[in-house]
């Protein structure tokens, strides 16, 4: 049976190899075909992945609303992002590059060295008893190590779930709880910036609140802090492989489950988004050509973590998928050493594409404002940088491109989408960048803008932004073990998946977005976006980031509230700089934006991934309770923002 898996396996598919001749074909063509064709558009990308079975309907609908792709195929995800690409040539070719400037170590791997360490963690997992369907957490710190356990996972047709590396107890314990995980796999320790957190002992505090009991704990020992094991459930990493057989790839069912992703900040259950094995593999393969313009052999950087779900798209599959090389970086845009270390990888890894998020330029820009520490370093090799996670404003839009003088551009996606939603297709053809805009839906996404009563609006005004079922391959089928509450995104609003973002289109059909519909605000029964008031409050030449939020106000409903970051070196008095956000905001939105009280603070409070934590800060503002966030990066800087609430007359009264 294993022989005849194997030899279907490594079929070499020498048709799918050849340029898509959609690749050629002008956005608008493309766009148009993927909406009203749906099923042959995805069947001919389905072409470029290599499958067991080829499926027997690219859309199956019969169920609405739980719309399923490439219904009857089989595949494994981790034969089409190593073993093929070994069988194709690429043997001697870098799979991972790992920067580790926390560590001093930069390290490569091949994609057969890679192929090699993850069919056997992937041996040593079905040794003791993991097999297809079961759950698997990964409890890692950006270290190689983490995407072997992930691969291995793939392969063997178990359902791997990244919890990003030193969570809290709690919510750790909460995510063991949902998905029951057979083995849970960690590491002995994170290293941020230069503060080391040993993760053992968060693991197994979790384990102990934990309903749900793994059978066992892979721990992989790092130089800076030795782990203490418990006999009998916890196994070492070296001494778990060795020995191990090589897993063979074991097919799954395209509609089966390939990870979770708990959606970050959730209280209580949380939402386990569930990605299937056969639409995601076709479209993250698909948008790498077709989004990102990047060739098989190219170095794609994506600077964000495995715990978030741009490291699983693009640090971890979609590279892969392709062929590319992918980098997994630990550390910093600032601090790591300086505000250059981008600058730095990029140039001696020979970086193609970069994709980050807003706030790590923000932070560069902060620092190094005149970018003093880029003239230090080469990188012509930069094709393109690619932005998204949050509202990409134009001050930093513009910094980056007279920095960089390459395309800025900015595309907008969710956790629950794992791919791009909007974007400037690159590899489709380019259009013309309008700072504030992630451009146009890219092809296979039905994006309406919808008013309260859910009819849709014209271009021009700003309503409920949403994708006309169905979704495309790639993005939630469902969540995890929770069919009734995903239909909480696609009932709101019958035959329509409910981004939860505002926005509208312009004229020429650009799609802006303007944040969460609950970052609307009304004014004195005018509704008003804080996000176009920091687009505003951007501009300031000393500005580095801003947030601005709606407080409770007794005689006009809401008013508007701003928290300023400065750049690095400014020395004016805050009062003069804040008179002059009040009189720019006056001057651009008039009067009724009635934004008079601002302050100016050291940081914004943030996720790991770089989000501005704007819910919690309303909270703040209000005088509300608030639960620390289990992903917030610093804790402390919540204190100095309910201190510079209390001096603007918001927030809870002390005495």
């Amino acid at each position: 049976m294993t022989k005849r898996v194997q030899k279907r396996l490594f079929t070499r598919p020498s048709k799918f190899e050849r340029e898509n001749r959609e690749g050629t074909m002008k956005y608008q063509e493309v766009y148009a075909r993927s909406i009203f064709e749906p099923a042959t558009f995805w069947g001919k990308a389905g072409e470029a992945i290599e499958w067991t079975k080829k499926w027997d309907k690219v859309l199956d609908d019969t169920n609405k609303p739980f719309y399923r792709w490439f219904a009857g195929g089989e595949l494994n995800t981790c034969y089409n992002a190593l073993d093929y690409h070994v069988a194709n040539g690429r043997k001697d070719q870098t799979a991972i590059i790992y920067d580790s400037p926390v560590t001093d170590a930069v390290r490569k791997i091949s994609y057969g060295e890679l192929l090699e360490s993850v069919s056997l963690f992937a041996g040593a997992l079905s040794g003791i008893g993991v097999k297809k369907g079961d759950t698997v957490i990964i409890y890692m710190p950006m270290i190689p190590e983490a995407l072997t356990a992930v691969l291995a996972c793939a392969r063997i047709g178990a359902v791997h779930s990244v919890v990003f590396g030193g969570f809290a107890p709690n919510e750790l314990a909460i995510r063991i709880d949902d998905a029951k995980p057979k083995v849970i796999v960690s590491a002995s320790c994170g290293i941020e910036g230069k503060k080391t957190i040993p993760y053992k002992p968060l693991l197994d505090e979790a384990v102990n609140i934990a309903s749900h009991k793994p059978e066992k704990c892979v721990i992989y020992q790092r130089p800076q802090v030795k782990a203490d094991l418990i006999p009998g459930r916890d196994l070492d990493w070296d001494n778990f492989v060795k020995g191990a057989k090589p897993a063979p790839c074991v097919p799954v069912a395209a509609t089966d489950p390939l990870y979770i992703l708990y959606t970050s900040g959730t209280t209580g259950k949380p939402k386990g988004v569930m990605r299937d094995n056969g639409g995601h593999a076709v479209a993250l393969k698909w948008s790498m050509k077709h989004i990102y313009d990047v060739n098989p052999g190219d170095v794609f950087w994506a600077a964000s973590d495995v715990g978030w779900v741009v490291g699983h798209s693009y640090i971890i599959y979609a590279p892969l998928l392709y062929g590319c090389t992918t980098i997994v970086y630990e550390g910093k845009p600032v601090g790591t050493p300086d505000p250059g270390a981008f600058w730095r990888v990029i140039s001696q890894h020979n970086v193609s594409v970069l994709f980050t998020a807003p706030t790590a330029f923000r932070a560069i820009k902060k620092e190094d404002p005149n970018g003093e520490y880029l003239k230090k370093y080469n990188i012509s090799c930069l094709k393109y940088l690619f932005l998204a996670g949050e509202r990409l404003d134009p001050d930093t839009y513009y910094w980056a491109g007279d920095m960089l003088k390459i395309p800025v551009i900015d595309h907008w996606w969710q956790t629950e989408t794992g791919w791009p939603i909007a974007a400037n297709c690159m590899g489709i053809e380019p259009l013309p960048i309008k700072a504030g805009s992630p451009t146009k839906p890219v092809p296979g996404y039905n994006v309406q803008i919808l008013d309260a009563d859910g009819n849709r609006l014209p271009n021009g005004e700003e309503g409920s932004v949403v994708i006309k079922l169905p979704l495309p391959p790639g993005c939630l089928p469902t969540l995890w073990q929770d069919d009734k509450r995903y239909l909480e995104y696609v009932t709101e609003r019958p035959g329509y998946y409910v981004t939860g973002d505002g926005g509208r289109f312009d004229e020429d059909g650009y799609l802006y977005i303007m944040g969460r519909i609950d970052d609307v605000i009304n004014v004195a029964g005018h509704r008003l976006s804080t996000g176009a008031m920091e687009e505003i409050i951007s501009k300031h030449r000393d500005v580095a980031e801003c947030a601005v939020l709606g407080a409770e106000d007794q005689l006009k409903g809401q008013v508007p509230v701003g928290f300023v970051v400065l750049k690095a070196g400014v020395d004016r008095k805050p009062q003069e700089i804040i008179a002059e956000l009040v009189q720019m905001v006056r001057s651009e939105l008039g009067a009724l934006a009635c934004f008079k009280e601002a302050a100016v603070v050291k940081a914004l409070p943030k996720t790991r991934s770089g989000k501005t934590l704007r819910s919690t800060m309303r909270k703040i503002v209000d005088g509300k309770d608030y639960v620390v966030p289990s992903t917030i990066d610093d804790p402390a800087v919540l204190s100095s923002i309910e201190e510079s609430a209390r001096n603007i007359g918001y927030g809870k009264k002390t005495g």
